[in-house]
């Protein structure tokens, strides 16, 4: 049995303007803004613990604010090394110290080629990066409640063929996959993920808008039947300076059965629940075998 973790939390950085206009003035300060929040996160891990986790998929761009409300070039500065950051380092050093595994969804800075990514870190019990998966769909759009322009901020992974677009890690409690908000619309991603072998697929999300809220209490719960695996589904909860945009969180694990499965936090920032990776090696109960009969 694996007791699971994922967060749901906004920017911790106190010092946020009020209004729009003012993000200039944090353009000095942008390394506070990050370290108020590895030092949130951290907290947050320590708690996971407490409560029994042995794995913790922190959320989307957790170590900042969700800037791709608007386009700022000032956020680019944000970019990270995705082994020796400082978000992936403190990670690292809060994994190994805790005995968690842990996924870090950071924003990247690829040092070779200097292009930037919406990236998830994989990380040990002992704090050995594993790897790390880069968001392979990336959305620009508008709808009812605001806008997300994240192609003026990263570009969408471009591995494949020898590198896999959807790997697959294998850690100390599982087989990990990983999708990254809008990837979860994309019929092909979590069946990708399932036939590499992944038994627990983290999909943490910033996502708001009405159309998003009715599906978010669908597309889990059908990949994760779909495709006999666990998924873990989370969002921010609460609203960021100065943009105000208000995020539903709601966060969850879907069961193979294709149910939601028992929530067991008592916290308002961690969802927690227990998920029996035995299941996954018995026939479905519905008598069904999807693999074997897809064609």
């Amino acid at each position: 049995m694996l007791r699971a973790a994922l967060t749901q939390t906004v920017n911790a950085y106190e010092g946020m303007p009020a209004r729009v206009g003012e993000l200039g003035r944090l353009k000095r300060h942008l390394g506070k803004v990050r370290e108020a929040n590895l030092e949130h996160h951290v907290q947050l891990l320590r708690e996971a613990r407490k409560r029994g986790a042995r794995a913790v998929c922190l959320g989307e761009l957790f170590p900042a604010p969700y800037f791709a409300l608007g386009k700022d070039p000032m956020w680019r500065a944000l970019a990270e090394d995705a082994l020796k950051g400082p978000s992936v380092s403190a990670m690292r050093r809060a994994a190994a110290e805790l005995g968690l595994v842990v996924v870090a969804p950071i924003y990247e800075l690829d040092g070779r080629s200097g292009r930037r990514y919406n990236t998830a870190v994989v990380i040990e019990q002992d704090g050995r990066v594993l790897g790390k998966y880069r968001k392979a769909h990336i959305p620009c759009g508008v709808n009812e409640q605001g806008s997300f322009n994240e192609t003026f901020y990263y570009g969408r992974s471009d591995w494949g063929g020898k590198k896999a677009l959807y790997p697959v890690f294998k850690t100390s409690v599982g087989r990990l996959g990983v999708s990254i908000c809008y990837d979860r619309h994309f019929e092909g991603v979590a069946s990708a993920l399932a036939l590499a072998g992944a038994q627990v697929i983290f999909s943490p999300a910033v996502t708001f808008g009405e159309k998003s809220r009715r599906l978010w209490e669908l597309e889990f719960l059908v990949d994760a039947c779909r495709n006999r695996v666990f998924i873990g589904g989370s969002n921010r909860l609460g609203s960021e300076r100065p943009w105000n945009q208000r995020y539903f969180g709601a966060g969850y694990f879907a069961g193979p059965d294709g149910l939601k499965l028992p929530e067991l936090s008592d916290h308002p920032n961690l969802v927690l629940s227990d998920l029996d990776l035995g299941c996954l090696g018995r026939p479905d109960p519905s008598g069904w075998n999807l693999s074997r009969d897809r064609r």
